[in-house]
């Protein structure tokens, strides 16, 4: 009994990184109903703001002896959540939500071809990227049906996420626990409220708008943004961004069982492609002296 307790560690970071991907997709699936209530504005401000409230009211994060090195990590953080959620809502309004996920996925993948340096890790890379393609459904979209300003909205989300990525791993070095993450939270939901507010007037406030906001704020930001800020503190940036390749599969199966939506046989070869990637680059990782040493938090 006693070795069983000195050999369990925290949770593999790998199962934090798949926590914090079913938790968005069930947000996803409730944000679909808020954005017609408030906006694209209304939601991204009830989502980051009621984040922050609920993060802050967990952590009580102390704001006193913060160096400049530890504002700046912070506040570009912050930059990154806000203007990932914005571009990435404003993309929905104009390309189908397949197409959305593939381009703003750009930006994850070509995080990971970046940091790779092995030949197995840039073939993980480009089997995540055909699986993406692949369960999205991208292919089959006439090209007529697309939209030059939502397809750069979606470049941005992607860029946003790469740097969110970055971000947050070196905010977590900065913060203990989840500080860094309250704070950032609560920074990017006072830029971003006021234009909620514009946007959506009273409607912000109604019980249904609250509600599902409060919802979408748990499931796509506080557990997820939490998971993967512990996990970035275990696991290199690329892995993550590899990792980050099982969410449009997730999303497929929470289609799935929640939606009644059929898994075309193209799609599930893209899953398999997916999984497979996953699987090789955590493969080739596995044992890495570069990775750095599990931490309690």
């Amino acid at each position: 009994m006693m070795q069983r307790r000195r050999g369990a560690g925290p949770v593999p970071a790998p199962l934090l990184v798949l926590g914090g991907i079913v938790s968005v997709q069930f947000g996803g699936a409730l944000a679909a109903t808020l954005l017609p209530l408030v906006g694209v504005p209304g939601s991204v401000a009830l989502r980051l703001a009621l984040a922050a409230v609920v993060v802050l009211a967990w952590t009580r994060p102390s704001l006193r002896g913060r160096t400049r090195a530890d504002w700046v990590a912070v506040a570009s953080y912050a930059v990154a959540l806000g203007a990932m959620n914005w571009c990435f809502y404003g993309s929905l309004e104009r390309l189908p939500i397949g197409v959305a996920v593939t381009i703003e996925f750009v930006g994850p993948l070509v995080l990971s071809a970046v940091l790779s340096r092995h030949l197995r890790d840039a073939a993980a890379v480009a089997l995540a990227a055909a699986g993406v393609v692949l369960v999205s459904g991208a292919v089959n979209t006439p090209w007529h049906e697309l939209d030059g300003v939502g397809i750069l909205l979606a470049l941005s989300a992607g860029a946003c996420w790469a740097a969110y990525i970055l971000t947050s791993r070196r905010t977590g070095q900065h913060f203990a626990g989840l500080d860094g993450l309250a704070i950032a939270m609560a920074l990017a939901a006072i830029v971003v409220l006021p234009f909620g507010a514009f946007e959506a007037g009273s409607d912000l406030i109604g019980g249904e708008a609250l509600l599902k906001g409060a919802g979408i704020a748990v499931l796509s930001s506080v557990l997820p943004y939490s998971l993967e800020m512990i996990a970035l503190r275990r696991i290199a940036a690329n892995v993550f961004g590899i990792l980050l390749s099982l969410e449009p599969a997730v999303a497929a199966l929470a289609g799935l069982l929640v939606l009644g939506q059929h898994l075309s046989a193209i799609k599930l070869l893209g899953m398999v492609f997916v999984v497979s990637a996953s699987v090789l680059i955590l493969g080739a990782q596995r044992g890495a002296a570069a990775d750095p040493p599990p931490q309690d938090v």
